[in-house]
């Protein structure tokens, strides 16, 4: 049998032949691949849908505790301010200069200027503890953000 097909021939025929089932491997192969990679990407998808959907019901929630303890704060503070001259008549004595040159200072995080106190009016009780309660209101709403931040930062972790 050897004899009907000349050697030559067999070679490049078994080369074809293997060159063939080569190529069909790799066809194969890289269609396998390919799909493999699919189904990858697309459970990342979905995983990425999902962490995306429990985030923003995240945000939500710290955003709506925020607001409703934002709303309190303020409330209350109004309140107090509100009661100002119930508990500082308005008959009190006015505070010195220098006691609101020293307050500002302090609010500020600096030292006052020693020469300012002598010239600085007087500030009427009320006034000042109005000034205060606002002061206070504002820093407690401050505390309630930060903490409403917090409490985002640590769900968002969370859900990774």
């Amino acid at each position: 049998m050897g004899a009907l097909i000349p050697a030559p021939y067999r070679w490049l025929a078994m080369l074809v032949l293997a060159a063939a089932v080569f190529a069909t491997g790799w066809v194969k192969g890289a269609s396998q691949v390919q799909a493999r990679w699919d189904a990858a990407t697309g459970a990342q998808a979905v995983a990425v849908s999902s962490v995306k959907q429990r985030q923003a019901e995240a945000t939500v929630q710290v955003v709506t505790q925020y607001v409703d303890r934002v709303h309190t704060v303020r409330v209350a503070g109004e309140t107090i301010i509100k009661e100002v001259p119930v508990y500082v008549p308005a008959d009190s004595p006015a505070l010195p200069g220098g006691f609101r040159l020293l307050h500002d200072a302090a609010a500020r995080g600096e030292l006052p200027d020693a020469t300012g106190a002598a010239d600085a009016p007087a500030v009427p009780a009320q006034d000042l503890a109005t000034t205060i309660a606002a002061n206070y209101l504002s820093c407690r709403e401050s505390a309630a953000q930060l903490t409403a931040l917090q409490a985002w930062v640590t769900r968002q972790s969370g859900i990774f």
